[in-house]
């Protein structure tokens, strides 16, 4: 096929969906929840992306989270084309999966040992049937409006996607496999605890964003995260962080290390590859053991520990690890959230800015976001609105209110101000 540089949007869009599914390799891409043609992009560097027809705008979507560094960092492009001379996949061994793997352990609090995949799907997938084969139990728990990728049984009132496009559930799931899934709301310890005192002894793990990122950023409320593990303990089951956004985000250690609990296993994707397809889950050495070949839980894949995504996961932490970064990504998230609450404030639009680190969503909302429920009664068509004005704009937003948007440490003094400066001519033309 030929380079379609310069070709409207609307040409690339129908020649996608010819081929594609809907045009998309993943369904939010589709701009769906905020109408329009989405926007296809060419390339990226530092804060900033550039469509097909050549127009630039500052990147929020950062990848949907991996690129914290920003678009082609180049110690992470060096590290890549390094390896891909040395060659991009073995099927054997190598010394930079151990690296990593040492890297990781370092950093978060519950892990002794990982095992690398290839996505966070794959991650949250394996750690259950770990759970399963570790507690002898079926049912699985998790909260509505947190998305753990798109495997059977935890397609259950989920967030991201399948909330922006109003699925209840996913036709081709099994009733049987959706029956072992138990749901509670987000941030109500007295429903998990109630859940736990019904059938406790059913229950292999509560899987549980430990921030939530796939209906908008809702920060765990006081109490929660700790009810959590101490339910767990106390029925026996394990406590599941799924840290795929969080891991790194917030914090060098995840959000377990920010709120000080810690699971018993922790799935990561995203910024754990830098921008390469990755995902990984860990836990404690007697836990893990349990995985083929020391152990008889299964799992298995052919471009797990990817040559690629190690290489650019090590040098993508090894940047982190430096004096300072994630405070300079603390002060332009702070800043980047603060001014546009303040513009939705002097504008008369009902707004909330919610924030933990460099993760963000702007809620059009009269009140603060905690679940799925305040979540779902925002203004999507407000929303919508917003969204394209600030793309007019030049800004880069994900195009679902249900979903998080990011700072990276290449969203500078002049990227902040250009971006608040928008907002405001934006919630003008709203007005």
């Amino acid at each position: 096929m030929a380079r379609v540089s310069g070709y409207p949007m609307e040409r690339l869009y129908a020649q996608a969906r010819r081929y594609l599914p809907g045009g998309v390799n993943s369904p939010v891409r589709a701009f769906r929840a905020v109408g329009g043609t989405p926007r296809f992009l060419e390339r990226g560097e530092g804060a900033a992306v550039w469509d097909a027809e050549g127009r630039r705008y500052v990147d929020y979507v950062g990848s949907w989270g991996p690129l914290i560094l920003g678009h082609a960092h180049p110690e992470v492009v060096e590290a890549v084309r390094d390896q891909a001379r040395r060659g991009t996949s073995f099927g054997a061994p190598t010394v930079l999966e151990t690296e990593l793997a040492h890297r990781v352990c370092e950093r978060i609090p519950s892990c002794e040992k990982v095992r690398f995949v290839s996505s966070g799907t794959e991650a949250t997938m394996s750690a259950l049937r770990l759970a399963r084969a570790v507690t002898g139990r079926e049912l699985i728990v998790k909260a509505e409006g947190c998305y753990h990728g798109h495997a059977d049984g935890l397609l259950v009132k989920a967030g991201s996607g399948v909330m922006t496009l109003a699925i209840p559930g996913s036709p081709g799931v099994p009733e049987a496999v959706a029956a072992r899934t138990r749901v509670v709301p987000y941030n109500d310890a007295a429903a998990l605890e109630e859940l736990f005192d019904r059938e406790g002894r059913e229950i292999a793990c509560f899987i549980v964003e430990p921030i939530a990122g796939n209906m908008g950023v809702v920060p765990p409320v006081e109490g929660y995260l700790e009810t959590a593990r101490a339910l767990t303990r106390r029925h026996g089951a394990l406590l599941v962080f799924d840290e795929v956004i969080t891991g790194f985000r917030v914090h060098p250690g995840g959000a377990q290390a920010l709120y000080g609990v810690q699971p018993d296993l922790t799935c990561l994707g995203k910024v754990l590859g830098g921008g390469l397809p990755v995902g990984a889950f860990g836990g404690p050495a007697e836990i893990m053991d349990r995985l083929a070949p020391d152990g008889p839980v299964y799992q298995a894949g052919t471009l797990s520990g990817n040559p690629l995504a190690m290489r650019a996961g090590i040098a993508t932490l090894d940047v982190l690890a430096r004096e300072g970064v994630y405070d300079k990504l603390e002060r332009s998230a702070r800043r980047l959230a603060e001014g546009l609450q303040e513009r939705f404030a002097r504008a008369g639009v009902p707004a909330v800015l919610q924030r933990v680190g460099s993760m963000w969503t702007a809620f059009f909302s009269e009140a603060p976001v905690t679940d799925y429920a305040s979540a779902a009664r925002c203004d999507v068509r407000r929303f919508a609105q917003f969204f394209h004005a600030m793309l007019e704009q030049g800004v880069y937003l994900p195009p679902s209110q249900f979903e998080a948007a990011f700072v990276s440490t290449a969203h500078g003094e002049e990227e902040i101000a250009a971006t608040l400066a928008a907002a405001e001519r934006a919630l003008a033309a709203l007005a």
